[in-house]
């Protein structure tokens, strides 16, 4: 099998060790906490649904399809953060516009664990929440593309997928955190007072975390990539496009498989088949463990035999996997074990994807487009088949009646992923992807 090219013309120079493991925390801190927070707000949503979608006398399943809408709503202005702030960092810079995305993930984030609730400040609540969620999605557009673009241009020869792989390893963290976060105050505070304001805790956290974020990217150098080809001429609109559009099809399965399995579930296990929040979490730490454990073996395994048959592997695992998984989950037969190990491979047939796929797209397009281009490409498969899937699955379960909604949507969405990832693509660089 031929490997797929790690570096196309526009590879950077050589980079000190010390640089490139610089760039490897600064691009992968300020994704952690974006994963963080939206895993803590898929955790709480039946709380923040009671807290701010549901007045007295509104249904619980109305409140929580509200919720999923903010939910949903961030994701659809991250395509905006992504043309916004890639137009900028393709043009003055990758460094700059990194820190100006984490300031305004930090401040929004924040801002939310002070927010006064539906019982509070009436009707007001709901919209001051939808406006600081659309902040959140807005620079969540514009931290993708930037730290993908420093971590794949500051890669030593060779490791482009190692060192991309870490941005979907910081979503694995990101994600566990946020359920760390939860299950330890489930566990320590009373429903009432998570209820009440133990919610508040993990999004006020984001604040220290925010400015370590900071003083990282403070320390950070420009790339040596944007440093010698940032001025250069940029390609055809129609060919960055075709490549967005490829970078999206290919994605969307690890966006609506991921959200899915890591984010969703829990609400899912709880409104639909019963399940506590404490066994909810449970279930969501072993699916993001899985995912964990994959990632960063899947990115290191691409830099040898290619990105797209890893990613394929997953993919094609999980159109395969998905439904029969979410079975054992519905079936109150099956041990306990068999559900964690069922939940654990769940999570990690997406690391098989979510492993190469920033070095995929990163390789989809040369220097002076690739910020804007592969946030793009990302925030617009993040939007359609992340952000919608709690909104889809929560209301076309109560529209069908049937529990097996989330294994359909996984399915199809991966195979429709597989056959993007069976289309070559040979650009005007040479770089077959």
């Amino acid at each position: 099998m031929t490997a797929a090219p790690e570096h196309g013309p526009d590879q950077q120079t050589a980079t000190r060790p010390a640089q490139s493991r610089r760039a490897l925390f600064a691009g992968s801190v300020g994704n952690f906490i974006e994963w963080y927070e939206f895993g803590v707000y898929g955790y709480f949503a039946t709380i923040i649904a009671a807290r701010f979608f549901t007045p007295e006398g509104g249904s619980e399943i109305e409140g929580l399809v509200k919720t999923y809408a903010s939910f949903a709503l961030a994701f659809f202005f991250r395509p905006v953060g992504a043309a916004l702030f890639g137009r900028l960092g393709d043009r003055i810079g990758r460094r700059p516009v990194l820190i100006m995305v984490v300031l305004l993930m930090t401040g929004a984030t924040t801002l939310i664990g002070a927010l006064p609730t539906y019982a509070t400040a009436g009707a007001l609540a709901p919209w001051l929440l939808t406006f600081l969620r659309v902040l959140q999605g807005l620079s969540a557009g514009g931290e993708f593309g930037g730290a993908v673009s420093v971590m794949t241009e500051f890669a030593p020869p060779g490791k482009r997928g190692l060192y991309g792989s870490w941005q979907s390893f910081t979503v694995a963290l990101g994600l566990l955190g946020g359920a760390g976060a939860a299950a330890l105050l489930a566990t320590l505070l009373t429903a009432e007072e998570l209820n009440s304001w133990g919610w508040r805790l993990p999004f006020l956290l984001t604040l220290p975390l925010g400015l370590g974020a900071l003083w990282l990217r403070l320390r950070l150098d420009e790339t040596p990539a944007f440093r010698e080809e940032g001025s250069a001429e940029r390609p055809p609109a129609r060919e960055v496009t075709r490549a967005i559009a490829l970078g999206a099809g290919r994605i969307m399965g690890w966006a609506a498989a991921g959200y899915t399995f890591l984010v969703v579930l829990p609400s899912y296990l709880q409104s639909s088949l019963n399940a506590t929040f404490q066994q909810a979490l449970v279930a969501t730490v072993l699916a993001n463990l899985g995912f964990a454990v994959t990632i960063v073996p899947a990115g290191w395994l691409s830099d040898r035999v290619g990105r797209r048959p890893v990613m394929l592997t997953g993919a094609l695992s999980v159109t395969v996997l998905a439904l029969p998984l979410l079975n054992l989950l519905q079936d109150t037969g099956t041990s306990n074990t068999v559900k964690g190990v069922a939940v654990f491979v769940a999570g990690a047939v997406v690391g098989l994807m979510a492993g190469p796929g920033p070095a995929m797209l990163s390789e989809l397009f040369p220097t002076n487009v690739r910020y804007t281009g592969l946030g793009l490409a990302y925030a617009l498969s993040n939007a359609v088949f992340s952000g919608c899937a709690g909104l889809v699955i929560t209301e076309t379960i109560e529209r069908t009646g049937s529990v097996d909604i989330p294994g359909y949507y996984a399915a199809v969405t991966c195979a429709v992923s597989a056959l993007a990832l069976l289309m070559p693509r040979r650009d005007r660089y040479g770089q077959r992807s």
